[in-house]
């Protein structure tokens, strides 16, 4: 057996249900409404301040994260959501460094929400690109669902 992991793409037996899956999954449903709700703790008592866009953009961000999470937990294994889900999480931590620039350092220590968005992004990232890595190509995904198999590759009774 090589050192690559079975994963379903290869006709192994390593479905969307296995511990690992399941772990990582639960990580990144976590990080995105953690970072949502974070952003949204920061955004609501700046609303109204017209220089600043930051918590217009701020309330979307955290809507698309929390809309991703629910997604990564009811859906079925898109390699798409999950680069989603890594790219919303990154653009937040991108554009925080690229906001403050230099300062960046200077910024995060002083403001605890930040520290907090900092860490559960990066954290959401490594698990939203390992299930990405996990999963098998979308296509086969939907194959899968157009000829009525099951989220474990067998077939059965196709959900509506």
């Amino acid at each position: 057996m090589s050192g690559e992991p079975v994963t379903e793409a290869t006709g192994g037996p390593e479905g969307r249900n296995t511990l690992r899956k399941r772990l990582l999954r639960g990580i990144a449903v976590q990080t995105a409404v953690v970072a949502g709700a974070v952003h949204l703790l920061w955004a609501w008592p700046r609303l109204g301040s017209p220089p600043d866009a930051r918590p217009y953009l701020f309330l979307a961000g955290s809507a698309l994260a929390v809309a991703v999470g629910v997604a990564t937990l009811r859906a079925g294994e898109y390699r798409r959501l999950y680069a989603l889900g890594a790219g919303t999480l990154g653009t937040f931590l991108g554009g925080f460094l690229a906001w403050h620039g230099t300062g960046a350092a200077a910024a995060l220590s002083a403001e605890p929400l930040a520290i907090v968005a900092a860490v559960v992004e990066l954290v959401g990232i490594a698990a939203f690109l390992a299930l990405f890595r996990l999963a098998p190509p979308t296509s086969v995904v939907v194959e899968r669902r157009n000829r009525g198999e099951n989220e474990a590759g067998t077939e059965g009774e196709a959900e509506s």
